[in-house]
């Protein structure tokens, strides 16, 4: 027939199409897995350099002296054990922190949230209640910062325990107080700044 000898190079044409197809596809996903092989390398080499960065940054820390780390951060921790008289503050003192303790008063160095955390048994002696409260008094007001009322049932020790947070000012001072005479056993009393220090510059 007259069309046949036509056919045979269109079918061979197209047959070299298809033979260029597939091997600009083959050279293609070799081309694409050549990049995938180098993006893993890449970001394998970029992990290793991402934790050695990370371990250079740890072991410098640990080597950095923790008096300096210490004094940024505005904290203090008291225990105390004795009595509580009527209508006098308690007479704390510091046992850890930088923060200072001015005859028994917490002297608060910046403003900002302080988180505060208060652990104590109290034994009662004369009433079957009190009235637990931590005062701030700034330069010549005071204000009740928290108050918790303590009842006795059958035992006259009683349990506190409290944690919360509070925004005080700088130059506020910090007293803890019972309104009847009292026995305090193991209190636990922390105080830590938990906002920005900038407020604390230029504090001595």
């Amino acid at each position: 027939m007259e069309g046949e000898p036509e056919a045979e190079p269109g079918a061979a044409a197209e047959q070299l199409h298809s033979r260029r197809e597939a091997v600009q596809k083959g050279w293609m996903l070799w081309q694409g897995g050549q990049v995938r092989n180098m993006l893993h390398l890449v970001s394998a080499v970029a992990q290793w350099i991402l934790l050695l960065a990370c371990l250079i940054y740890l072991g410098m820390d640990f080597l950095r002296p923790h008096t300096t780390q210490s004094d940024k951060v505005q904290w203090t921790h008291i225990r105390y054990t004795g009595r509580s008289t009527r209508g006098v503050a308690m007479n704390l003192t510091a046992e850890r922190g930088p923060m200072q303790i001015r005859n028994g008063s917490i002297m608060i160095p910046c403003d900002g949230l302080y988180l505060m955390s208060l652990k104590s048994f109290i034994y009662l002696e004369e009433e079957d209640w009190l009235k637990l409260t931590l005062q701030g008094t700034h330069k010549t007001s005071s204000r009740a910062l928290w108050e918790q009322s303590v009842q006795s049932n059958d035992s006259t020790r009683r349990a506190v325990n409290l944690t919360t947070v509070l925004y005080l000012f700088r130059e506020d001072s910090i007293t803890l107080w019972t309104d009847s005479n009292a026995s305090i056993s193991d209190l636990s009393f922390s105080l830590v700044l938990i906002t920005d220090t900038a407020s604390c510059r230029g504090w001595h």
